[in-house]
């Protein structure tokens, strides 16, 4: 490549804090620009982060010429417009977990991602974690055997949020399915696929916000179990069992920096620490897809992301799950 891979952040939380973090950890990646709504926040990352240029709207991010992708970090609800809009520009985008609200808003991102001929994915950064690889590389191989179960969590306790701050406010998409839910969802359709039928039970707090589910997605021949909720913390642990081994990921599971497999009666720990935080990974991904010439990510590709999401669609059906700003 010519020059380094020049970044621009969108929506300047905590998560954007730890991902440029991470950035500074990328050979060829420089963050060149930030952007938020709140002209002083945007001057306040761009200082702690050394950072040149800095804007309170999104649009003049987009139009700068020394910003090769855009990462968007902004609330859930805004991911698909401000993408687009980004994408429109000639900006490649990695948006962040969940793309979307739901699969047609995800189909309208790949179309722009098509139609301007530049590199889209989502920030799936558990995809990418060296242990989440490893695991995916071991089912594959038949390492356990026929797969017959997955159990997996995410929990955060956040009933005493502020309601009107995002977790618990429906006018922003808020609720632990797009926040927390989506991946025990995603380990179970990167382990087995799309079920073949799924059921949801969901319960509601006083705002209207989802805050538990728990789902239950049906194969040929296995079942996960999986749960998000903001109601109670658990361990945050994960299991995936096959007729002849499980496998056991350590705690964050989504962030993991090991598992223990165990089978015939031993077990074998791994040991596969993130670099960073762990969006190091993402990143990288992103910078060989762009150095190439490709539009999207064969490891989390699009198709894989819109499957995704139809399955969160489909979470939300069963479980009742609404937003009061989609149209009917």
């Amino acid at each position: 490549m010519k020059h380094k891979i020049r970044w621009g952040i969108v929506g300047l939380g905590r998560i954007a804090k730890l991902f440029a973090e991470d950035l500074k950890l990328v050979q060829g990646a420089e963050l060149v620009a930030v952007a938020s709504k709140s002209k002083e926040r945007a001057q306040d990352f761009a200082h702690e982060f050394g950072v040149e240029n800095c804007y309170d709207n999104y649009d003049s991010l987009f139009k700068d010429d020394q910003v090769d992708v855009v990462y968007v970090a902004t609330l859930h609800h805004t991911h698909a417009p401000i993408s687009i809009a980004a994408m429109n520009y000639g900006k490649h985008v990695l948006c962040e977990k969940p793309v979307a609200i739901n699969a047609l808003e995800a189909q309208k991102m790949v179309e722009a991602s098509k139609t301007n001929k530049v590199f889209f994915m989502e920030a799936f950064w558990t995809r990418f974690n060296p242990s989440i690889r490893k695991i995916k590389e071991l089912v594959d191989s038949g390492e356990l055997g026929r797969l017959r179960y997955i159990n997996a969590e995410f929990t955060f306790y956040k009933l005493d949020d502020d309601v009107q701050a995002r977790s618990l406010n429906v006018d922003l998409a808020g609720g632990s399915l797009l926040d927390m839910g989506v991946y025990p969802i995603f380990l179970s359709y990167l382990m087995l696929g799309k079920p073949q039928e799924l059921v949801a039970k969901s319960k509601f707090f006083d705002t209207g916000a989802e805050i538990q589910t728990s789902m239950i997605f049906d194969y040929p021949n296995a079942q996960a179990l999986l749960y998000s909720g903001f109601a109670n913390n658990t361990d945050m642990k994960a299991k995936i069992g096959g007729e002849e081994g499980e496998i056991f990921i350590h705690p964050n599971w989504h962030e993991t920096q090991g598992f223990t497999l165990v089978k015939d009666g031993w077990s074998k720990d791994y040991g596969l620490p993130t670099i960073g935080k762990g969006f190091t990974h993402e990143i990288m991904e992103c910078h060989t897809c762009i150095s190439q010439g490709f539009s999207e990510s064969k490891i989390w590709s699009h198709s894989d992301l819109l499957s995704l999401m139809q399955l969160v669609d489909s979470v939300r059906e069963s479980a009742g799950i609404r937003f009061p700003f989609e149209q009917n």
